[in-house]
């Protein structure tokens, strides 16, 4: 039983230089297509060179690893016992970003593995599909932060709905006895077609008791 054990667990045969060579290769070549897909689907939005050549190297060394330890069961095992312990820190600024990162993984692994052709079709139909959707542009949310006398509260939102109707939503109202600070949110469509007709900042301006009027781009990392 303990030779038994011992056969599994053990190298199933030497690597050959030319199928190292050949799984590495074709991880590259997939990491420079996940490399173009993201530069394709990233551009007018914040787009990060480094984290798109970072890409096609974890493609790489994701196919490295997975040549090494899909020769080797015990060495697999050991293998996921290190990589549970690390710990990513840096934040994604783009929800877009996982999905790359998952698919360069998933391409790795494949590519490790000698399975080229789910590699090959798989990110051939990833590439469509996110090809697709980047043509489809985020309606950002824009913020109006309108700080100065409470006794200017009523007339400041009674003339941002004029402006926008019910498409300026207020989410944060904080006032103390003698100023009142207010923020809206809306669209940026919506707010650049109001902007051609009326300068807002100078329109609340004109109400007279308005300290500053900020209008500032909401994203994820920033809510107000």
């Amino acid at each position: 039983m303990k030779d038994k054990l011992f056969e599994i667990f053990k190298t199933s045969g030497e690597l050959k230089l030319e199928t190292v060579a050949l799984n590495i290769a074709m991880a590259a070549v997939l990491g420079f297509l996940i490399f173009v897909s993201y530069y394709i689907t990233h551009r007018g939005t914040i787009y990060s060179k480094k984290f798109n050549a970072s890409l096609v190297v974890l493609t790489v060394l994701t196919g490295t690893v997975m040549t090494v330890i899909g020769n080797n069961i015990a060495l697999s095992l050991g293998m996921v016992g290190a990589l549970s312990i690390v710990r990513f820190r840096t934040a994604i600024k783009d929800s877009r970003d996982t999905v790359y990162i998952f698919w360069t993984v998933i391409v790795g692994i494949c590519c490790g593995v000698g399975d080229f052709m789910v590699a090959f079709v798989g990110s051939a139909i990833t590439f469509a599909v996110l090809f697709i959707l980047g043509a489809i542009k985020n309606d950002n949310r824009m913020l109006i932060i309108i700080r100065g006398a409470r006794n200017k509260q009523s007339v400041a939102s009674g003339y941002l709905f004029k402006l926008f109707k019910n498409k300026a939503i207020l989410r944060v109202k904080n006032t103390t006895e003698e100023t009142m600070e207010l923020i809206y949110e809306v669209s940026s469509s919506v707010l650049k077609k109001v902007e051609k007709e009326t300068n807002i900042a100078d329109a609340l301006y004109d109400l007279g008791g308005i300290e500053y009027v900020n209008i500032v781009m909401q994203n994820d990392e920033i809510s107000n």
